[in-house]
């Protein structure tokens, strides 16, 4: 069982140590991409349930699956929906739960998916090939919408003056197109470090995806499906998705700062659903070398106690 040839697994040794792998474990591997993960997990003696919404990456897989003789599980579907696909099949707990958030290389590689603009291609960005395009949401979007999702999911401080660029320049349907209206907008020129049409890019594809969104749901449903003792691990690539995963680690293990006279905790005390969660974890300098795609990647683990999952909806009311 080989991964896909374009497809570097970030952070595998890691993973694996963070997962405590036996044979027999069960595991969730939230996205699976390439395989990556997967395959290695397979290899250890485990049993997956594989979520991913990119059809590609499931065609792909089936190969894979076919050869495991039952042992690797796909599911067409986005990893926050994984207790209740894993409930309708008979299963309600498992031991380990892994999240690998973002873009895999498979889609990064790929003109045709419009994820990047190294080869330029139709502007898509969609994960699951279905609902709003980037094309859409940039030839549609208002100039203030445009201009707010720049700056929340990328932090950019002219995203207001790229927003009037893209509304300028409409219709805009190709990577390079709307690449080059960033580069142009904030006067970056070759040969200038960070390019900030990656930022721009970043931001459109975490908006259309609802990547965020998907990562809080994932996580509240990984609380649920975990047994006691189970572990989560967690891989992200982006400060926003890392602070998620971190609040929600701090939060479930008892480390929401206490309350003062000040500022008193306005909820009541619940008992802690995960352990004291390791410390970030980052690739060493040898892999970053061999895969520069994994320099911002960060690894959050956490082994689940024995106490009730939260239920959100309580906390809301």
């Amino acid at each position: 069982m080989t991964a896909h040839a374009n497809h570097i697994p970030v952070l595998l040794d890691e993973v694996i140590h963070a997962l405590a792998i036996t044979p027999g474990s069960e595991i969730v591997d939230g996205t699976f991409g390439a395989g990556g993960y997967s395959q290695a997990f397979l290899a250890a003696g485990a049993r997956v349930y594989a979520f991913d919404r990119d059809p590609d990456a499931l065609l792909e897989g089936a190969e894979l699956a076919e050869r495991s003789g039952g042992a690797l599980r796909l599911y067409s579907a986005c990893f926050s929906e994984m207790q209740a696909r894993l409930a309708d099949d008979g299963v309600t707990q498992v031991d380990a739960v892994v999240l690998d958030i973002g873009v895999s290389s498979m889609q990064l590689n790929r003109a045709d998916r419009g994820f990047s603009f190294q080869s330029d291609g139709p502007l898509d960005m969609r994960m699951s090939r279905s609902g709003m395009s980037a094309a859409d949401f940039v030839n549609t979007a208002d100039e203030a919408v445009i201009a707010d999702i720049l700056y929340q999911y990328a932090e950019e401080h002219k995203s207001r003056r790229i927003a009037r660029a893209i509304l300028a320049a409409r219709p805009i349907g190709t990577t390079a197109a709307l690449a080059a209206v960033v580069r142009t907008a904030v006067g970056h020129h070759p040969g200038m470090p960070k390019d900030p049409a990656t930022r721009a890019f970043q931001a459109i594809r975490i908006h259309i995806n609802g990547e965020l969104d998907e990562l809080t749901a994932a996580l509240e449903a990984a609380e649920q499906i975990l047994r006691p003792g189970g572990r989560l691990a967690v891989v992200s690539f982006h400060s926003l998705e890392d602070r998620i995963v971190k609040s929600f680690l701090r939060e479930r293990s008892g480390g929401t700062p206490a309350g003062s006279r000040h500022m008193p905790i306005m909820s009541h005390a619940r008992p802690a659903t995960f352990l004291k969660p390791s410390k970030a974890v980052r690739p060493s300098a040898a892999e970053i070398a061999s895969n520069p795609r994994s320099r911002s990647a960060t690894l959050r683990w956490a082994c689940r106690s024995d106490a009730p999952a939260w239920n959100e909806k309580e906390l809301a009311a």
